[in-house]
Protein backbone atom coordinates (compact mmCIF):
# COMPACT_ATOMS: atom_id res chain seq x y z
CA UNK A 1 0.00 0.00 0.00
CA UNK A 2 2.82 2.26 0.55
CA UNK A 3 4.03 1.48 -2.65
CA UNK A 4 0.93 3.19 -4.35
CA UNK A 5 0.66 5.74 -2.25
CA UNK A 6 4.40 6.94 -2.60
CA UNK A 7 3.65 8.27 -6.21
CA UNK A 8 0.92 9.94 -5.37
CA UNK A 9 2.41 11.53 -2.54
CA UNK A 10 4.96 12.80 -4.17
CA UNK A 11 3.34 14.39 -6.92
CA UNK A 12 1.48 16.38 -3.94
CA UNK A 13 4.65 17.78 -2.48
CA UNK A 14 6.12 18.19 -5.97
CA UNK A 15 3.01 20.89 -7.11
CA UNK A 16 2.56 21.80 -3.01
CA UNK A 17 6.23 23.35 -3.59
CA UNK A 18 6.24 24.04 -7.12
CA UNK A 19 3.00 25.83 -7.70
CA UNK A 20 2.60 27.45 -3.73
CA UNK A 21 5.90 28.60 -3.25
CA UNK A 22 8.02 28.70 -6.33
CA UNK A 23 5.65 29.96 -8.88
CA UNK A 24 4.39 32.63 -6.96
CA UNK A 25 7.97 33.87 -6.38
CA UNK A 26 8.86 33.63 -9.80
CA UNK A 27 5.60 35.59 -10.49
CA UNK A 28 6.56 37.96 -7.74
CA UNK A 29 9.64 38.64 -8.75
CA UNK A 30 9.00 39.07 -12.76
CA UNK A 31 6.14 41.46 -11.88
CA UNK A 32 8.36 43.85 -10.06
CA UNK A 33 11.51 44.02 -12.44
CA UNK A 34 8.82 44.90 -14.69
CA UNK A 35 5.55 46.32 -13.38
CA UNK A 36 7.34 48.20 -10.16
CA UNK A 37 4.79 50.30 -9.48
CA UNK A 38 1.57 48.40 -9.90
CA UNK A 39 3.28 45.17 -8.47
CA UNK A 40 3.74 47.29 -5.26
CA UNK A 41 0.37 48.42 -5.00
CA UNK A 42 0.31 51.12 -7.08
CA UNK A 43 0.54 53.48 -4.59
CA UNK A 44 1.14 57.28 -4.49
CA UNK A 45 3.36 59.04 -2.35
CA UNK A 46 2.79 63.12 -1.57
CA UNK A 47 6.44 64.60 0.36
CA UNK A 48 7.80 61.21 1.05
CA UNK A 49 4.36 59.45 2.86
CA UNK A 50 1.95 57.01 1.03
CA UNK A 51 -1.63 58.83 0.49
CA UNK A 52 -3.20 55.82 -1.28
CA UNK A 53 -3.85 54.12 -3.92
CA UNK A 54 -4.52 54.28 -7.76
CA UNK A 55 -6.43 51.48 -7.88
CA UNK A 56 -8.56 52.08 -4.47
CA UNK A 57 -11.22 55.64 -4.77
CA UNK A 58 -10.78 57.83 -2.06
CA UNK A 59 -14.29 59.70 -0.26
CA UNK A 60 -13.77 63.27 -1.01
CA UNK A 61 -16.32 65.81 -0.19
CA UNK A 62 -17.32 69.23 -0.34
CA UNK A 63 -17.14 71.92 -3.47
CA UNK A 64 -13.76 72.39 -3.13
CA UNK A 65 -12.42 69.11 -4.63
CA UNK A 66 -13.74 66.56 -7.53
CA UNK A 67 -16.50 64.09 -6.22
CA UNK A 68 -15.45 60.62 -6.82
CA UNK A 69 -18.25 57.58 -7.40
CA UNK A 70 -20.76 57.16 -5.90
CA UNK A 71 -20.41 53.96 -3.17
CA UNK A 72 -23.15 51.37 -2.12
CA UNK A 73 -21.13 50.16 0.67
CA UNK A 74 -22.86 50.49 4.09
CA UNK A 75 -22.11 48.65 7.63
CA UNK A 76 -23.81 49.17 11.22
CA UNK A 77 -23.61 51.58 13.68
CA UNK A 78 -23.02 51.35 17.38
CA UNK A 79 -26.86 50.43 17.68
CA UNK A 80 -27.24 47.79 14.85
CA UNK A 81 -28.15 50.40 12.65
CA UNK A 82 -27.84 50.64 8.66
CA UNK A 83 -25.54 53.51 7.80
CA UNK A 84 -23.42 54.10 4.35
CA UNK A 85 -19.84 53.46 4.54
CA UNK A 86 -19.03 55.09 1.06
CA UNK A 87 -15.32 54.07 -0.22
CA UNK A 88 -14.32 51.82 3.28
CA UNK A 89 -11.26 50.09 2.04
CA UNK A 90 -12.28 47.28 4.15
CA UNK A 91 -14.99 45.67 2.34
CA UNK A 92 -15.79 45.80 -0.91
CA UNK A 93 -19.60 45.24 -2.92
CA UNK A 94 -22.37 46.88 -4.45
CA UNK A 95 -25.62 47.36 -3.46
CA UNK A 96 -27.20 44.17 -5.14
CA UNK A 97 -30.02 45.51 -6.25
CA UNK A 98 -32.38 44.97 -9.57
CA UNK A 99 -32.78 47.75 -12.36
CA UNK A 100 -36.55 47.39 -11.65
CA UNK A 101 -35.88 48.59 -8.03
CA UNK A 102 -37.78 50.90 -6.53
CA UNK A 103 -35.21 51.58 -4.06
CA UNK A 104 -32.22 51.92 -6.86
CA UNK A 105 -34.54 54.23 -8.60
CA UNK A 106 -34.99 55.89 -5.63
CA UNK A 107 -31.35 56.28 -4.90
CA UNK A 108 -30.44 57.46 -8.56
CA UNK A 109 -32.80 60.19 -8.46
CA UNK A 110 -31.52 61.62 -5.32
CA UNK A 111 -28.15 61.12 -6.76
CA UNK A 112 -29.33 62.97 -9.87
CA UNK A 113 -31.00 66.00 -7.98
CA UNK A 114 -27.98 66.65 -5.74
CA UNK A 115 -25.72 66.64 -9.13
CA UNK A 116 -28.13 69.28 -11.01
CA UNK A 117 -28.33 71.03 -7.30
CA UNK A 118 -24.18 71.10 -7.44
CA UNK A 119 -23.38 71.79 -10.72
CA UNK A 120 -27.03 73.14 -12.79
CA UNK A 121 -29.16 71.75 -15.41
CA UNK A 122 -27.65 69.35 -17.88
CA UNK A 123 -27.32 65.70 -18.68
CA UNK A 124 -25.78 63.24 -15.42
CA UNK A 125 -22.74 61.23 -16.34
CA UNK A 126 -23.93 57.58 -15.68
CA UNK A 127 -21.09 57.72 -13.48
CA UNK A 128 -22.64 60.37 -11.45
CA UNK A 129 -25.92 58.77 -10.75
CA UNK A 130 -24.71 55.30 -10.16
CA UNK A 131 -22.43 53.52 -8.13
CA UNK A 132 -19.61 51.19 -9.01
CA UNK A 133 -19.51 46.63 -8.56
CA UNK A 134 -17.07 47.66 -5.95
CA UNK A 135 -17.71 50.54 -3.85
CA UNK A 136 -14.30 51.52 -4.30
CA UNK A 137 -13.85 52.75 -8.13
CA UNK A 138 -10.85 55.21 -7.95
CA UNK A 139 -11.79 56.36 -11.43
CA UNK A 140 -14.59 59.02 -12.64
CA UNK A 141 -15.49 59.17 -16.61
CA UNK A 142 -13.56 62.68 -18.08
CA UNK A 143 -17.21 63.76 -18.86
CA UNK A 144 -18.42 63.78 -15.11
CA UNK A 145 -14.38 65.50 -14.30
CA UNK A 146 -15.35 68.25 -17.21
CA UNK A 147 -18.27 69.43 -15.70
CA UNK A 148 -17.11 69.36 -12.61
CA UNK A 149 -14.32 71.77 -13.41
CA UNK A 150 -16.06 74.74 -13.35
CA UNK A 151 -17.62 74.30 -9.97
CA UNK A 152 -14.49 73.22 -8.33
CA UNK A 153 -12.72 76.37 -10.05
CA UNK A 154 -14.87 78.85 -8.23
CA UNK A 155 -15.07 77.18 -5.03
CA UNK A 156 -10.97 77.30 -5.11
CA UNK A 157 -11.08 80.84 -6.23
CA UNK A 158 -8.85 79.45 -10.07
CA UNK A 159 -9.27 80.13 -13.29
CA UNK A 160 -11.70 77.54 -14.73
CA UNK A 161 -9.93 77.32 -18.02
CA UNK A 162 -6.89 76.53 -15.97
CA UNK A 163 -8.61 73.60 -14.32
CA UNK A 164 -10.03 72.39 -16.91
CA UNK A 165 -6.89 71.98 -18.49
CA UNK A 166 -5.48 70.06 -15.44
CA UNK A 167 -8.67 67.80 -16.13
CA UNK A 168 -7.39 66.95 -19.56
CA UNK A 169 -3.63 66.42 -19.13
CA UNK A 170 -4.79 63.95 -16.35
CA UNK A 171 -7.10 62.07 -18.15
CA UNK A 172 -6.38 58.43 -19.16
CA UNK A 173 -7.66 57.46 -22.67
CA UNK A 174 -8.55 54.53 -24.04
CA UNK A 175 -5.50 51.72 -24.76
CA UNK A 176 -5.02 51.37 -28.24
CA UNK A 177 -7.58 53.76 -28.93
CA UNK A 178 -10.26 52.03 -28.20
CA UNK A 179 -10.19 49.65 -25.40
CA UNK A 180 -12.40 51.14 -22.68
CA UNK A 181 -13.18 55.33 -22.18
CA UNK A 182 -11.58 58.19 -21.22
CA UNK A 183 -11.26 58.56 -17.21
CA UNK A 184 -9.50 60.47 -14.30
CA UNK A 185 -8.14 59.13 -11.30
CA UNK A 186 -9.75 61.12 -8.54
CA UNK A 187 -7.34 60.71 -6.09
CA UNK A 188 -4.13 62.31 -8.17
CA UNK A 189 -6.60 64.80 -9.98
CA UNK A 190 -7.24 65.91 -6.33
CA UNK A 191 -3.73 66.21 -5.16
CA UNK A 192 -2.58 68.08 -8.43
CA UNK A 193 -5.54 70.85 -7.67
CA UNK A 194 -4.28 70.99 -3.75
CA UNK A 195 -0.96 72.54 -5.39
CA UNK A 196 -2.49 74.72 -7.78
CA UNK A 197 -2.62 78.93 -7.13
CA UNK A 198 -4.72 81.22 -8.28
CA UNK A 199 -2.30 82.41 -10.32
CA UNK A 200 -1.90 78.84 -11.75
CA UNK A 201 -2.59 77.77 -15.49
CA UNK A 202 -1.83 74.33 -17.06
CA UNK A 203 -1.07 73.79 -20.24
CA UNK A 204 -2.84 70.97 -22.22
CA UNK A 205 0.64 69.33 -22.45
Amino acid sequence: MIREFRPALSLVIFFTIAMGFFLPAVFTEVAQALFPFQAGGSLIQQDGKVVGSAVIGQNFTGPTWFDTRPSALSGTDAKGASIGTPYDDSESGASNLAPSSAALLATVKTRVDAWHKAYGPGPVPADAATASGSGVDPDISLSNALVQAPAVAAARHLPPDSVTALVNRMAYHPGLGFIGTPNVNVLQLNLALAKMKATDTVSMK
